[in-house]
Parts: structure tokens; sequence; C-alpha cells
């Protein structure tokens, strides 16, 4: 596809000498005779037009006053302006306005040609990047339409673009990393790095490492310098998920950084500056960690600068047919079979369960439900057996078995139980009055998920 430059020049002789040289090289050319043409050439066909040649000297409006109304109407659109009495302040103005270069009078055919491809190239990547970024927000989309997630992504588009630290709370598999994802998305970092670190996945000994990077002999197996995801994020977003499973120290360091924007490498003694957003998550109550002991309170404060409560799904159940028929549609596109729709009955059991495992647990289903179901529709019986026997009757009566009510009570306390207690199996099994492994038997009986890894 050729390039598409608008030339804008009060003499014929020009537009037509410039517009020739350009069709020679593979350029397609349109041209205007004064400012206001060009504005109207702009508003009718801007979006194919990939670079302007605008002259200064013309009667009338000159180039800098349609330079202005031009990143006014289309600030994507480059602007390469051109003069015969060219000096080095009307350069700097131009530029300062928005030019994308400066070239003067006679016109050489090499530069012309090196800067308008420049340009060209830069508006394609530009408009390149916004498909993107359009593509990632959608890829990271939060489904949902309930008044709770309404107003978090209004808070989320509020917040985004500043740059103040966020702490996002919530419980497990609500989809706390789908908001940091929106916060960067949305923010005027979206174009640098977004660096997860999963602090409860990452060995005590190792998390120092892992965020500051080290020094080659910094200690044993320390064989060439890392850069540490603070370097990495430089300019981004770091991510930091489960940071209350973070020890004092390494709080404390973290701090540091937060604080002074500058921290040194494992075994190193430079002074590294970086300039990075911060967005915190957790699933446990970070005031009654910092009563415990086991959370600073400065690092706290620090953090919740901008505080993003996540609902949890039984909390928002409107959204659960939008959410279930998106993850069917997904599934389905990656197995490469036609969407299965879900029977009115099935998503009415859907809708009254109370998804301990929030939204995760919802995603895992419907995989299992499209690899698993025969046939194009997905029916109550194919739910799970406790899922249908804590369900209400179709004549609206109670669930179906005592055995079911009985179960569907017992997984609910068990799980209230665990998110109590940080999920951690023995100190909830002394709470409850059960052996450590009859709990364990329990869990694994009820399909309770325990895993503390991901949102």
């Amino acid at each position: 596809m050729k390039n598409r430059v608008l030339i804008v020049d009060d003499e014929v002789s020009i537009r037509r000498s410039l517009a020739g040289l350009l069709a020679d090289e593979g350029w397609e050319a349109g041209d205007a005779a004064d400012g206001n043409a060009a504005l109207a050439a702009v508003r009718e066909a801007g979006a194919d037009f990939d670079v302007v040649l605008l002259d200064i000297a013309m009667p009338g409006r000159d180039g800098i006053a349609v330079l202005e109304d031009l990143r006014s109407i289309r600030p994507d659109l480059p602007v390469v302006m051109m003069s015969g009495h060219g000096n080095i302040e009307t350069a700097v103005r131009s530029t300062r306005l928005g030019a994308f270069d400066f070239i003067e009078k006679p016109v050489s055919a090499e530069k012309l040609l090196l800067t308008l491809q420049h340009a060209a190239d830069q508006r394609r990547l530009a408009v390149e990047n916004r498909r993107l970024r359009a593509q990632a927000l959608r890829a990271h989309e939060i489904l949902g339409e309930s008044e709770k997630i309404l107003r978090l992504k209004q808070q989320i588009a509020q917040a985004a673009p500043t740059n103040g630290w966020a702490l996002i709370t919530g419980e497990n598999g609500t989809g706390k990393e789908l908001v940091a994802r929106q916060i960067h998305l949305q923010s005027r970092r979206a174009a640098e790095p977004f660096v997860e670190v999963n602090c409860a996945a990452i060995p005590e000994e190792l998390i120092e490492s892992e965020l500051f990077g080290h020094e080659k002999g910094a200690f044993t197996g320390a064989i060439a310098r890392k850069l540490g995801k603070f370097e990495l994020a430089h300019r981004g977003t770091l991510f930091l998920d489960e940071i209350a499973d973070m020890s004092l120290k390494t709080q404390a360091k973290v701090l540091r950084v937060l604080q002074e924007s500058k921290f040194q490498r494992v075994g190193g003694n430079e002074a590294i500056e970086v300039d990075v957003r911060v967005i915190a998550a957790t699933n446990k109550d970070l005031e009654k960690e910092i009563a415990a002991g086991t959370f600073r309170e400065d690092l706290y404060y620090r953090l919740a600068v901008i505080p993003f409560p996540v609902p949890p799904l039984r909390e928002r159940s409107e959204d659960i047919p939008a959410l279930a028929r998106a993850f069917v549609a997904e599934f389905c596109g990656e197995a490469g079979v036609k969407t299965k729709a879900i029977s009115a009955r099935a998503m009415e059991i859907l809708r009254g369960y109370s998804w301990p495992g929030n939204v995760r647990e919802l995603r895992n289903l419907m995989e299992r439900l499209v690899l698993m179901t025969p046939g194009a529709r997905i029916e109550a019986e194919h739910l799970p057996d406790g899922m249908r026997a804590a369900a209400p009757r179709e004549d609206g009566g109670p669930a179906a078995t005592l055995d079911g009510a009985r179960r569907a009570f017992e997984r609910e306390f068990l799980v209230a139980k665990l998110r109590e207690h940080g999920w951690n199996v023995s100190r909830t099994a002394e709470a409850v009055g059960l052996a450590r492994e009859s709990l364990s038997r329990k869990i694994r009986a009820l399909k309770i998920e325990t895993s503390r890894g991901g949102h």
C-alpha cells in the first residue's frame, strides 16, 4: 500500500514538482493551496494521509497557525514543516507546537524522502500501538455490569492516568490481576513494561534478588549479573501480588525504594534510580496483619494511596451469565468448536451457587464443561453433583436432598473458616476442631480450592 502525503504550498510549481518527485518514489500525493484547503482535506480524508508537508510562509494564515489547527483536529497525523526563510527560532517554535520535523527550501530530495518516510513510519507505529493496546484492553477486560463492577471500572478509569500507588484487595480468584492490568493499560505508562511478581511463590532467600537483582558473585550460584523486577519495570508498572506474604525485612527494603526511588542490587554498591508505579495486591486483611506484627504499617499507608476492593462473585451474581457465556465462547474458540449454549436451568443453578473460588472457579468449570459436555448445549445435568444438590428445586423449593443441603452448608462453612485463617489448613483444622488430615480429606471431597496463586 502506497504512503499518502498532503502537500500544502501556495506556489503551484512547488506543489507539482514535489508531487512528481514523490510519485517517482512510490508516494501518492494530494495538494492544497492554502491552510483552509489543507484543513478541509484532512477533515474529509485525514485517515488516508500518512503525513502532511506544510509550508510556513503562505498568504492569509501562515503554516504555524495551520499546524496548531492540525494538531487539535488530528494529533496523530505527523506534520513536516518547510520554509524558504527558515531560521532556528522558527524551527524550534514549530517543533514545540508538535511538528515532526522542519526542512528548508530549496528542498533536498534525499532529506525530504527520508524525513517523510520516518514520519509515515512513526504514524504507522502509533496506529499499531493503539490497536495492540485496544486488543490488550479487550483481552484483560473486567466483565460484568453489576453496580459494584461498574463502580470498580469507574474508579480504574479515574485513577489509572495518575501515578498514585494502588492496593488491590479481595478474595482469591476475584480478578485482582485483571484490575492491575487495567490500571496499567489505561495509564500513561501503557507502552512501558508491566512486570508481575508473585511474592508468595518466591522463596524468602531469593525474593531480594528477584526484586532488586544481583551482581556476579553476590552469593553461591550468582554466576552473572541479574536485573531485578524493579529495574525491568523502569518507566512502567510493577505488580506485587500477594504482598502480605513478603517478610518484614523485604518489606522494609521495598518501602525504602518507594520513598527514595532508588536501590542497590544484592552484592552491589551502585545506587540505581527507577521510575516505577507500584501496584500491590493481597487476599488478606492487612489491618489484621499489622495488628499481628506481620505487616509494616508505614508500607501499608504508602501502598494504599488508592484502594481497589474487588467484590467476590457471590456479591455480583447478576454478572455470572455474561462471565459464563464469555468463558464458554473463549474455550470453544480454542477447541475449534461451535460455541455451546447454556440452558436456562443450568444458568439458574450457576447464579444461585456461592462460588467460594470466585471467577477463577467459574472459569475452570466452564473450561471443563466445554471439553467434557457432549452436544451443543450445557444442561443442568452436566453441572457437578454438589452444585445441583445444593440448588433450589425448579419449583422454588429448598435444595433437592438433605445430603445436598448438608454438603452445601459444610462447604460454605469450611470456605469461610479457611478464608478467615488465611487459607492455612493447620490453623483452620484447629479452629474447627478437626485433625489436619480429616480436614484435608473434606477439602478434597468438597472440591474446595485452597491454592493461593493467581487471581
